[in-house]
């Protein structure tokens, strides 16, 4: 079963289109990456999913419920994290995760929660004289009340310091052991490369693309595998190299082999085919492109992205 199921989600403000015919599923037990641009659309997404703003056409649901009629039911299993949260200065971080328990209805420890999030020492100080950092450290304990089946986290490691960070993503893994789904919004590549099992990238409402990191490595280009040999390569190792299926390019030197090749399988093949060939496979390098790589190809040809990103957030101020 998808625990995030859209279909030609589309949302409008006014004359801004925020989300064009999304079509996406996220199958229970991931962690999605949800990466674009400021401005593609990324928190409208996840706003429509839990039912705090209504699509335009098409469909969104969250573990079979609909995202329209069932909204109640699907905040109900799910943990959030939203961009821009905003807390009771007057307070406490114990009062506000107490607040969420009772929210939810369960008998979570909220000493415990923010011992796990690194703030316990602050449990009985006004959230008003915080810092940004603790202000999202509890609001990640806040969402992680309850168990949650999805975990949905709008730009999580906003104010966090590396330590913050690391703490964070290890959090996330521990969720996903333990069998959340684990939906993880943002524009640091960095951030989404280090956890997560699949990327859809976002760009101007539309999902221009999809996988795992290592499917996107392959779709974008083919990388280039350099192999050190100990004798000139014969032209038979040459030709059977390029007929290798996703090997593009081959060239030789005397002492080194260079193979353009798509996809980890063809690199592999090409890798045995002249560790076989007995030229003396001292050593290889491999240059994959980056997942900052894929990005860039990805959101290529952004219009006035800036512009746009103001303009969605002023329509969705108008609509609400």
């Amino acid at each position: 079963m998808s625990a995030i199921e859209t279909s030609n989600l589309t949302k409008r403000f006014s004359d801004v289109t925020a989300l064009d015919d999304l079509t996406f599923s996220v199958p229970e037990g991931e962690i999605f990456g949800f990466l674009g641009p400021n401005g593609a659309g990324k928190s409208t997404t996840i706003n429509v999913l839990l039912g705090f703003t209504q699509p335009t056409a098409g469909s969104a649901s969250v573990f079979g419920y609909d995202a329209r009629t069932e909204s109640k039911q699907i905040r109900q299993r799910t943990g959030a994290l939203l961009e821009g949260y905003g807390v009771y200065e007057r307070l406490t971080g114990r009062e506000h995760v107490e607040r969420a328990i009772r929210t939810k209805g369960v008998d979570d420890d909220p000493e415990e929660i923010l011992e796990r999030v690194g703030i316990s020492e602050a449990a009985d100080r006004k959230a008003g004289g915080f810092s940004k950092g603790m202000r999202q450290r509890m609001a990640i304990g806040m969402a992680l009340v309850g168990d949650p089946d999805l975990l949905v986290l709008d730009e999580p490691s906003t104010g966090l310091d590396p330590n913050g960070t690391r703490e964070l993503r290890e959090i996330i893994r521990e969720e996903n052991r333990r069998g959340a789904t684990v939906f993880f919004s943002s524009h640091l590549i960095d951030q989404v490369e280090a956890v997560c099992d699949r990327v859809g990238i976002l760009n101007e409402g539309e999902m221009v693309t999809e996988g795992s990191v290592s499917d996107l490595r392959a779709q974008l280009d083919a990388a280039l595998v350099a192999v050190t040999v100990d004798q000139s390569a014969p032209a038979s190792l040459l030709s059977d190299l390029r007929a290798v299926p996703g090997v593009e390019e081959v060239e030789a030197t005397d002492n080194q082999i260079l193979v353009s090749a798509r996809g980890g399988d063809a690199k592999l093949r090409a890798l045995n085919r002249i560790e076989r060939a007995g030229v003396g496979f001292a050593d290889f390098t491999t240059d994959d492109p980056s997942l900052e790589e894929i990005f860039e190809v990805a959101t290529l040809g952004t219009r006035d992205g800036h512009r746009r990103d103001e303009a969605v957030e002023a329509a969705a101020e108008g609509d609400a």
